[in-house]
């Protein structure tokens, strides 16, 4: 561990903080700094208990209001007795911290840009903004691959499915959030997308070869850590091949995820890709870590491990003694703990929190979280990631005049906390757009009836000049799979009817969606339901500007049937 070098840089004062911090330091309160847990609030009583109580080492901020979020981070610092790591998932933009913060766009709309400006614009936004809200530390970028199109959270998290392009955006969002006071945390190690289930729900599998996972997410963690990533969250994600490469003495059995997997964080992370930053778990809350082994002894092992901070906390009194029993049985040895603290202070010092008051100027972030500069930034990764997959010739450019007629599907779900999350209310939002632009709307309700008693088709043909499927379902966790699924009775609301009326069908969230619509000839990926994004889209439609999104993966899911 070398405090000068990459990605620390510690000047002589630093380190002399550093060390006389740790060595002013109990035992208790070293555990204590181990931990990084959560507020959804802004009480005052609960944010003193775990600055000045507790003194964790850290905070992640949930949404709030911004006077909310700027109350905490004040409270928060104010209180503290070394400075608060603040962190938030600092993905598709502020708005996933602050509800007036910008959301610039989820990373598979930066990607579908085809850009890397965006990717750079994002990183800037999010800097600007967040660094005047005091938050010092992004849970992001996401440089997970999206190989498997089943997967239901990473998705539109990541920067689609090319590892170059991954890379290379993941790269840049790192060089340029880092330049604004913030650290980052690439995630999630050693790397999801591969398998179809969702690591909150247990300890899934990237079963590439070692070979296969040094050519893309070695690749893509490798240029990231050169370019000074700051720390690196590790999942609940098992990677068999190598785990066995570098310990062949383990069982099948005997593999874990890599927060506890000591071969992986030392062996693969700190040595072959040569990360000397801070290595914090993933959300322990999560069901992978208690699939494989029993809380008590998987808490105080991720420590021992190689994992320098816990992340959250499932019974906040319970985890606290299961990380005290760890270091008193010897599980966690004193030099272990001395190391990861000693990383935890010297992340805050590269940070220069040690050096400044963290308390942010309201008035001053005021005039720049949610900015009408930082929103043109939005409008135009709107404009150009929009995606036209598919187009049966003579349907697009739409107007009133041509389709006067509309009738929408609308099949949405409920919000996300990931990719900016979705935006609720986003298809009733644009029918109002279409209204407004002088389309004659219906909104289609199932009848009922079975065999026999259904609606007869010309009610349908005859009646409307265009139809429109709007798809508003994003991933979120606990949520196994991302599909469609149709009315009763018989899939009342599926596209029967394309052969007889044009059809136009857009997903505003996941852009896998022709797997179940495989026939529709005209199909959009918007990657988001925004205000930006439904009006880029509208504009679209008519013909007011051109479709330039280029799919940062294989939407048509690798089927013949979609590209009829």
């Amino acid at each position: 561990m070398n405090l000068k070098a990459k990605p620390f840089y510690l000047s002589d004062e630093d380190i002399k903080w550093v060390n006389g911090t740790l060595s002013s330091m109990t035992e208790e309160e070293k555990i204590a700094q181990l931990f990084c847990l959560i507020t959804y609030t802004d009480d005052e009583n609960y944010l003193s208990y775990l600055s000045a109580g507790l003194k964790v080492g850290g905070v992640m901020m949930r949404t709030m209001s911004f006077n909310e979020l700027i109350n905490t981070v004040t409270r928060l610092q104010k209180n503290a007795k070394i400075p608060l790591l603040i962190s938030a998932n600092l993905e598709a933009g502020l708005n996933q911290t602050c509800y007036t913060g910008t959301r610039v766009g989820c990373q598979m709309a930066i990607a579908a840009t085809d850009d890397k400006k965006y990717a750079k614009e994002l990183g800037r936004v999010i800097g600007e903004e967040a660094s005047a809200l005091g938050v010092n530390w992004a849970f992001a970028p996401i440089i997970d691959i999206d190989y498997n199109y089943h997967n239901p959270i990473t998705n539109t998290r990541t920067f689609g499915s090319d590892p170059k392009r991954v890379a290379e955006f993941g790269k840049t969002y790192v060089e340029e959030v880092q330049k604004h006071g913030l650290a980052v945390s690439i995630k999630h190690f050693p790397g999801d997308g591969v398998d179809e289930r969702d690591q909150h729900l247990l300890a899934s599998v990237n079963t590439m070869s070692c070979e296969e996972w040094d050519k893309t997410y070695g690749k893509a963690y490798k240029d990231s850590i050169d370019a000074g990533a700051k720390t690196v969250m590790v999942g609940h994600i098992m990677l068999p091949e190598y785990s066995k490469k570098l310990n062949p003495a383990l069982k099948d059995e005997d593999v874990m995820p890599g927060l506890i997997a000591p071969e992986l964080l030392n062996g693969l992370l700190r040595e072959k890709l040569g990360f000397n930053g801070l290595i914090v778990t993933d959300s322990s809350t999560m069901a992978g870590m208690g699939t494989v082994m029993p809380r008590e002894k998987a808490v105080p092992l991720t420590i021992a491990s190689g994992c320098d901070m816990f992340l959250f906390t499932k019974n906040l009194e319970e985890d606290f003694a299961f990380m005290k029993k760890g270091v008193a049985d010897g599980v966690i040895t004193s030099q272990r703990l001395d190391e990861a603290v000693t990383r935890i202070l010297a992340l805050k010092a590269s940070l220069q929190l040690h050096k400044k008051s963290n308390i942010p100027d309201a008035q001053k972030a005021e005039k720049i979280v949610g900015c009408a500069e930082h929103k043109k930034v939005s409008g135009e990764v709107a404009e150009q990631s929009i995606t036209l997959v598919k187009e049966q010739k003579g349907v697009l450019p739409i107007s009133a005049d041509k389709y006067k007629r509309v009738l929408v599907y609308k099949k949405e779900g409920a919000a996300s906390a990931f990719g900016g999350g979705v935006q609720t209310g986003a298809c009733d939002r644009f029918i109002e757009k279409l209204k407004a632009n002088g389309f004659e709307v219906s909104v289609f309700v199932p009848g009922g009836g079975w065999e026999g008693m259904a609606a007869p088709v010309k009610e349908i043909t005859e009646k409307y000049d265009l139809i429109i499927y709007l798809v508003s379902l994003a991933t979120k966790s606990n949520q196994t799979v991302v599909r469609i699924e149709w009315a009763e009775p018989m899939g009342a609301d599926v596209p029967v009817y394309m052969h007889s009326v044009p059809t136009i069908a857009v997903s505003l969230e996941n852009p896998y969606h022709l797997l179940d619509i495989p026939r529709v000839k005209t199909y959009i990926n918007t990657y988001g339901g925004t205000d930006e994004i439904l009006d880029a889209l509208m504009n679209k439609l008519t013909g007011k500007s051109k479709f330039t999104g280029k799919s940062p993966v294989d939407a048509f899911c690798g089927k013949w049937d979609t590209r009829l």
